[in-house]
This record gives C-alpha cells, structure tokens and sequence, in this order.
C-alpha cells in the first residue's frame, strides 16, 4: 500500500505562484510513474504534469511553460510549481503514483484562482 498526502493549496489571485508537495509513505525511488492530475467543477479529471520512472516529463498543452513537476527523493516527495496561474486553473489537484499493479491517488486539494 501507498499512501499520497497533497499539501499546499489554496486561494491565490491570477498571475499568482503556488507549490504543491505529494508525500509519500514509501521510498518514492520504488515507485514508477508519478504525477499530477486535476479536476475541475463539471470537467473530467485531467494530467497536468507526470514524471516517468526513466526521467521524462511530459505537461498538459494548457500548462506548458507555466507549472514544474519535481522530486526530491530524499523526503519522499513530488512537487508542482504553478507560476502564472489563471482562473481556468482552479480546481482540485490530485498527485498519483504506480506501483505495479497498483495506481495510489491522494485525496486531492483544492486550488482557486480568483481576482
């Protein structure tokens, strides 16, 4: 079993920065592909941001050049810097990892983007 621990949200004003932290409960080297999911009120959950076990990291079209995904493994962690945020960006973000033959999800924390 794996538990996912999002942290790091909240309300932030457009062209604002937030970084959300993904904790987990194991050694994150163990685990294969992780990233970041999002779902806004009425739309279908959508990848933001993955990290590939072999070090790629492919990003949603509409987050491009805006949002980072990192880790450290050091403190189990996986990261997503947001910067220039946009109201279309408000939504709750999940992180999820494999570890075959499973995939973990966290609970998702919200993250608003308003003037």
């Amino acid at each position: 079993q794996v538990q996912l621990v999002e942290s790091g949200g909240g309300s932030v004003q457009p062209g604002g920065s937030l970084t959300l932290s993904c904790s987990a409960s194991v050694d994150i080297k163990t685990l294969y592909n992780m990233g970041w999911y999002r779902q806004a009120p009425g739309k279908q959950r959508e990848m933001v941001a993955l990290r590939f076990r072999g070090g790629a990291t492919p990003y949603g079209n509409s987050v491009k050049g805006r949002f980072t995904i990192s880790k450290d493994n050091a403190k189990d962690t996986m990261y997503l810097q947001m910067n220039r945020l946009e109201p279309e960006d408000t939504a709750v973000y999940y992180c999820a990892a494999e570890l075959p033959p499973s995939t973990y999800w966290g609970q998702g924390i919200q993250v608003s983007v308003s003037s």
